[in-house]
């Protein structure tokens, strides 16, 4: 009998997995498939000469990064085959690639969120494409709000580790049928952020003399676009998250997942609000505001912290 090609077979077993998935209300963690990864590599590669080793994912109000760059190449989102747009205010919706202390990087101005209504396979695609595109090494921004009472507004934490609340609730974006030319079914997250890299960073923070404002700790994610109630926050705190926000979770699964070094950081943009008897409301325009404050302080340690790799 003759042997099944395999390309045949693995397309057969795809489409199997998807409508068996379709038929249990979950079709939104199939929505790729590694052809089209690859179609938005191979676009990218062939209008770029730059192969970029580094990939920065930009945070709210932290887009400055990508101006850092030097023999910059711009792609707006809606030109890139399979991209979404950001939608968000801070969020530029543009690729970047360039130079930086000599690293070529690609820069993402504007990350998806799920409050902007996509699914998490929309939220992660760049991510496998720039493993497509031989990244090595994912840098991952965020602003966030302060859980841990000895925070302040405008310090940066280094993230060791995090919660992901969605992935209680099976968002989870490795969920689905695996692909191993991706990474393996059962990833182990322990280790996701990369211990020689968060240490680099403190010895660069306190190079620049920024050590008084050099947090370290673990974030946790939430779906948003609502900011936390009281009670959810006293909740976050006594299961161990120092900062909460809503983005960069699923990005760092899925970065793990392929083998990339993450290096995390938060900047604490507002003090969360776990007291009854407060007058302070969490809003995005103090987000803004305080990544304004703080954005050449990060940028320095990120284009320092380059430097030392």
């Amino acid at each position: 009998m003759e042997s099944p090609d395999p390309a045949v077979a693995s397309s057969t077993t795809d489409s199997s997995v998807m409508e068996a998935l379709r038929f249990h209300g979950i079709s939104q963690f199939v929505l790729y498939k590694y052809e089209d990864y690859r179609e938005t590599a191979d676009w990218l590669l062939s209008h770029t000469e730059q192969r970029p080793k580094i990939a920065i994912i930009c945070g709210s109000g932290l887009s400055g990064l990508a101006d850092l760059l030097d023999n910059k190449t711009v792609f707006p989102y809606k030109d890139i085959p399979h991209f979404p747009n950001s939608t968000v205010q801070g969020h530029v919706s543009q690729l970047v690639f360039g130079e930086l202390q000599g690293k070529q990087c690609v820069c993402m101005q504007g990350r998806f969120h799920f409050y902007e209504g996509y699914d998490i396979a929309t939220v992660t695609y760049p991510v496998r494409v720039f493993f497509l595109l031989g990244v090595e090494t994912l840098i991952i921004t965020n602003a966030a709000g302060g859980l841990n009472p000895k925070f302040k507004v405008g310090d940066i934490m280094l993230i060791k580790d995090h919660i992901n609340m969605p992935g209680f609730a099976g968002q989870n974006p490795l969920c689905g049928h695996n692909d191993e030319r991706f990474g393996v079914r059962f990833p182990c997250m322990s280790d996701a952020y990369d211990k020689d890299l968060s240490s680099l960073a403190k010895e660069t923070a306190e190079e620049q003399g920024c050590s008084s404002f050099i947090q370290q700790g673990v974030y946790c994610m939430l779906p948003g676009p609502t900011f936390e109630t009281i009670a959810e926050c006293r909740v976050l705190q006594k299961l161990g998250a120092d900062a909460v926000g809503m983005s960069t979770v699923p990005e760092v699964v899925v970065a793990h997942h392929c083998g990339l070094r993450v290096f995390g950081l938060s900047l604490i943009t507002n003090k969360v609000v776990t007291d009854y008897n407060s007058q302070e409301k969490a809003n995005h325009d103090e987000v803004l505001e305080t990544t304004g404050m703080r954005t050449q302080d990060l940028q320095r340690m990120v284009s320092n912290l380059l430097a030392k790799m």
